[in-house]
């Protein structure tokens, strides 16, 4: 709306407020060049727009400045301009308003253009301290410099750094009565389509007609949140232009109500328009209805100065003039009282002038839209507030934004493409840290959202997927019965342990044989008892570990196959002092005939009970669960506790195994019909073959597949001792009886 209707409408609504000024008739002058100089040294307030260019006209200390465009900081001090007025509050939260909307539409990469002066440096500074907070980057920085002459001369500089960036979204801000303005018209005309943002100050200099329809991606403009002037609309609808000529004139309007140059062809129709015309009749031109900041401002002014007025009156109610006769009074009067006035305009805001105590206003978002033959039009988006909490401070209508900008798919404006969940960014090197690359997650860790700088790695209980963007829980794993591994280690321990009672049945059915017989049965019996047991332990390796089971487990099945090789070594000694005794009546037959290597069994197995001890009462076998070992599973096993009593433990069963084996090697040619020198040889190397093969494979095993190979190692050593030493004389028992005489001993 234009400056001049917005005060008209502002001293009308005073004129006929009978509770305000009664009974004394405001009025307002235009001044221009020709009639400043007479008038100005009775004029008591004056509202003023672009302040550097009329301050000095005016006369900062003979009058009270009202300004009403933008807040300059360096005008805001009271020693300097004790006597100005700032009716604009302060753009405190202007950069926190354009950088949370760009964070809404994921714009991070944007370039900057704002004038070289302290209101253009304060608002860098402001911009930079909210681009952190939201990860926004600057692409450029123009600062456009105050002097056309120095303008000029680096005009292409910045037409070209604005031309190569990629940002697709500028940020426009600084005085429109500038250089920078000029710099804004000209990109524009050579058709530089960006997604501009700037304050309602630039919304004359956005609506230019001459521009072209197709220059701009889009076009965001922040203005101060203020209430709606209820007769506004109706005010500009019923105005005639006969009625305000002195006031309104026709080259204002043309210049700033219909966005038009003075030399242009649409000026010279506008002359012969009729005096009578409404403006009504004018709204098919791109006449804005809408209060602007700046007319806001210029309306709270004029309510300011009527107030100030009003209180100094009543304050020299006995000084007030005779009827008729004009009330005089100079400029430093009306000073105290405007500077504390505080009222609610007809809007329902509340005004204060006191430039301490001003509030920070909240933003209203528009978005600026173009139709055909240069026709345009702002649509409200949104609204932000910073009294709401971080995160809820902004607010869009998405319906609005998509009916305004024709789709909820604005142009991108970013340096690098997203990175998605599954990879993090690598920052480029010498670049801004939106320019970043994208780099897959190392193992086991994810990123879960676009643009992660790192990747998170999964707790120990859980694992990360495929793509990498989320861990999943691990199952727990142990060697269970129900696994096939599990079913068939089991399984085979079950037969090899009815095999072995089988056999034990047969040789206690079969005792009186000759072939039981031979090489002490009671041996035989003790060594199917034990490798019973043998196969049994290994049932305690599968299945959920317990504490219990993780010490039955080692000692178990050191103590059984303590006996049972123990026990082979007594049957390979009796062998051999068996054909060692020619001679009655020698020292090796009593030693035959009183039993004495069945002595072995109980000494080398209290060795093997005292070994067993010292580890429980040391460090005993405990339950471990183990995350690291698979990717995808929880391993619980039973850790060794003493490593060291463990390995004495087998060092101890080895060394047995190997005393067995030399004895039974050396009487393997010994002559006999049912000599088991041989099978026990061959047993003792089967087993040896075993346990020396499952050190390295255990090693090199994790998880549930080392207790596998410790399980296996059990049932073939175990299984080798059965089949090598009982195998051949359960066939001759059971198949070849004839051969089972003692005529055929004989």
């Amino acid at each position: 709306s234009h400056p001049k209707i917005t005060n008209l409408l502002a001293t009308k609504e005073i004129n006929r407020n009978t509770h305000l000024l009664p009974n004394i008739t405001l009025i307002f002058w235009t001044l221009s060049d020709k009639n400043f100089d007479a008038i100005g040294a009775s004029i008591i307030a004056v509202l003023t727009g672009p302040l550097w260019s009329s301050s000095s006209r005016l006369g900062l200390y003979f009058t009270l400045p009202i300004a009403f465009g933008s807040f300059y900081s360096i005008l805001s001090d009271d020693e300097q301009f004790p006597y100005l007025y700032q009716m604009e509050p302060k753009d405190t939260y202007l950069a926190s308003a354009m950088v949370s909307l760009m964070a809404h539409f994921s714009w991070n990469w944007v370039g900057l253009v704002v004038s070289d002066d302290e209101q253009g440096v304060q608002f860098l500074s402001d911009f930079r301290g909210q681009m952190k907070e939201n990860r926004v980057c600057l692409a450029f920085v123009n600062m456009i410099p105050l002097r056309m002459q120095l303008y000029m001369t680096r005009a292409h500089i910045y037409y070209e750094q604005i031309m190569t960036s990629s940002a697709n979204v500028v940020v426009i801000y600084g005085n429109v009565n500038s250089t920078l303005a000029e710099s804004y018209r000209w990109w524009k005309y050579l058709g530089i389509r960006r997604i501009w943002f700037s304050t309602s100050q630039w919304d004359n200099v956005i609506n230019q007609r001459d521009f072209n329809i197709d220059s701009s991606l889009g076009t965001f403009t922040f203005s101060h949140h203020h209430g709606e002037i209820s007769g506004f609309k109706n005010f500009i609808q019923t105005l005639k232009l006969s009625d305000h000529s002195e006031k309104i004139t026709l080259t204002s309007l043309g210049w700033i109500g219909f966005n038009c140059s003075v030399a242009s062809n649409n000026f010279k129709t506008l002359k012969d328009w009729s005096s009578n015309t409404s403006f009504e009749s004018l709204m098919w031109h791109n006449f804005n209805m809408a209060m602007s900041d700046e007319s806001y401002n210029i309306y709270n002014a004029v309510y300011a100065v009527a107030h100030s007025l009003h209180e100094m009156l009543l304050y020299h109610v006995d000084m007030q003039p005779v009827a008729g006769e004009k009330l005089k009074f100079q400029h430093w009067q009306l000073h105290p009282f405007l500077k504390k006035i505080q009222f609610i305009n007809p809007a329902g805001d509340t005004v204060t002038m006191n430039q301490k105590e001003k509030p920070h206003g909240q933003y209203d978002i528009f978005n600026i839209l173009c139709f055909s033959q240069g026709l345009r039009t702002k649509v409200k988006i949104g609204e932000f507030s910073p009294f709401f909490p971080h995160g809820q401070q902004l607010y869009l209508s998405e319906d609005m934004i998509e009916w305004a900008t024709r789709s909820r798919q604005l142009p991108s404006s970013v340096c690098s493409v997203s990175c998605s969940p599954g990879s993090r960014k690598s920052p480029q090197k010498g670049k801004a840290t939106c320019c970043f690359d994208c780099t897959p997650c190392p193992e086991n860790e994810i990123s879960n959202q676009t643009d992660m700088d790192q990747c998170v790695q999964c707790p120990d209980d859980q694992y990360a997927n495929v793509k990498q963007n989320h861990c999943i829980h691990k199952s727990v794993m142990y060697l269970a019965y129900e696994d096939p591994l599990g079913m068939s280690l089991t399984c085979m321990a079950l037969f090899l342990t009815a095999l072995a009672v089988v056999m034990l049945g047969v040789f206690v059915k079969h005792r009186d044989t000759p072939i039981v017989k031979a090489n002490n049965r009671t041996l035989s019996y003790i060594l199917l008892l034990s490798l019973i047991f043998c196969f049994l332990c290994s049932l305690l390796f599968i299945g959920h570990p317990n504490t219990i089971t993780c010490v039955l487990q080692q000692t178990t099945f050191g103590l059984a196959f303590t006996v049972a090789v123990s026990t082979v070594l007594a049957k390979t000694l009796t062998v051999v002092l068996a054909f060692k005794v020619t001679v009655p009546g020698r020292r090796l037959r009593g030693l035959l005939v009183s039993g004495a290597p069945s002595y072995i069994i109980p000494i080398c197995t209290l060795i093997q009970l005292i070994l067993c001890g010292v580890w429980m009462g040391t460090s005993p076998p405990f339950i471990v669960i183990d995350p690291q070992s698979e990717l995808e599973h929880i391993t619980i096993v039973c850790n060794k506790g003493s490593v060291t009593v463990f390995y004495c433990v087998l060092g101890y069963l080895g060394s047995l195994a190997l005393g067995a084996f030399t004895v039974a090697f050396m009487a393997r040619n010994l002559p006999d019909t049912f000599n088991e020198a041989k099978f026990l040889t061959f047993s003792m190397l089967v087993f040896c073959s075993v346990w020396v093969t499952f050190l390295p494979v255990y090693h090199s095993t994790k998880g549930k597949a080392m207790v596998a190979v410790e399980v296996f190692s059990i049932l073939a050593s175990s299984a080798g001792l059965l089949g090598c030493i009982f195998a051949p004389k359960c066939f001759i028992i059971l198949l070849r009886s004839d051969q089972n005489s003692l005529q055929n001993f004989r």
